[in-house]
């Protein structure tokens, strides 16, 4: 039986609701967090965002819970130097333009990337976002022009993740513009949980499988690495399995 080793502890709800999914994602953790920065014109300062992943699989939080024994990871470090810099604005967003990601990295369609290169330098985004109100406290993960706009950078280019500035958090907050979550005051992002599971499962496939018709080594353990900075562990016999029944990309 196929199986991974958790690194955040979900609900056991989580495994009722979403049993096919069970044994192959594990999530030990007691309470995990990554930290990632928003940005946005209307402020000079930066705020500092921490993603958590709760443990007791409660979605239902209020912006001020006084949670309990949750660990507060340390702020997010600084960009990668020589990292591809992709810069968005009001306009680029409300446009649907994906072309100052396209000009920032030279991947003009999804198979013109050239995966080590790119892993190397990695990919970080600055979002220059001018609020309509300047009193509007808002993240910029919760404003749907925006979610918009990397919805379909993530439709185009479905392995992206694997390429983005972890260290930095870019896989982060690059989640948090596309899986459900909600704002804590304590805990910072919290995701919805199965939603998080689900988009860490989609992105397994689709990376795995990229990175190998790439021709990329250890395809594998760069695919665990990704599902582990969002707090999952994936076990090899899920790999196995998509070895076992392989189809071919063309």
């Amino acid at each position: 039986m196929a199986s991974t080793r958790p690194l955040h502890t979900l609900s056991s709800t989580l495994k009722q609701t979403i049993p096919s999914l069970g044994p192959f994602i594990n999530n030990s953790h007691k309470s995990n967090s990554i930290s990632f920065t928003f940005s946005s014109s209307s402020s000079l300062r930066q705020v500092a965002t921490f993603v958590s992943f709760n443990p007791s699989g409660n979605f239902d939080l209020s912006l001020y819970d006084d949670q309990e024994n949750i660990e507060v990871a340390p702020p997010p470090m600084p960009p990668s130097e020589g990292r591809y810099e992709v810069v968005i604005d009001n306009d680029i967003i409300q446009h649907l333009d994906l072309s100052p990601f396209q000009n920032a990295t030279g991947i003009s369609s999804p198979l013109s990337a050239k995966p080590k290169e790119f892993m190397e330098r990695t990919i970080g985004f600055t979002i220059n976002y001018k609020r309509e109100d300047k009193y509007d406290l808002r993240e910029l993960s919760e404003f749907p022009d925006i979610r918009l706009w990397f919805v379909r950078l993530d439709a185009t280019y479905p392995w992206l993740p694997i390429l983005l500035d972890w260290r930095a958090g870019e896989l982060a907050r690059y989640a948090a513009m596309l899986v459900p979550h909600q704002m804590s005051m304590k805990m910072g992002v919290v995701f919805n949980p199965e939603a998080l599971e689900l988009f860490v499962m989609n992105k397994v496939f689709v990376v795995y499988s990229w990175l190998k018709q790439n021709e990329i080594p250890m395809p594998r353990l760069k695919t665990k690495d990704m599902a582990r900075m969002l707090g999952f562990g994936i076990g090899d016999e899920l790999f196995d399995l998509i070895d076992k029944n392989h189809i071919d990309p063309s």
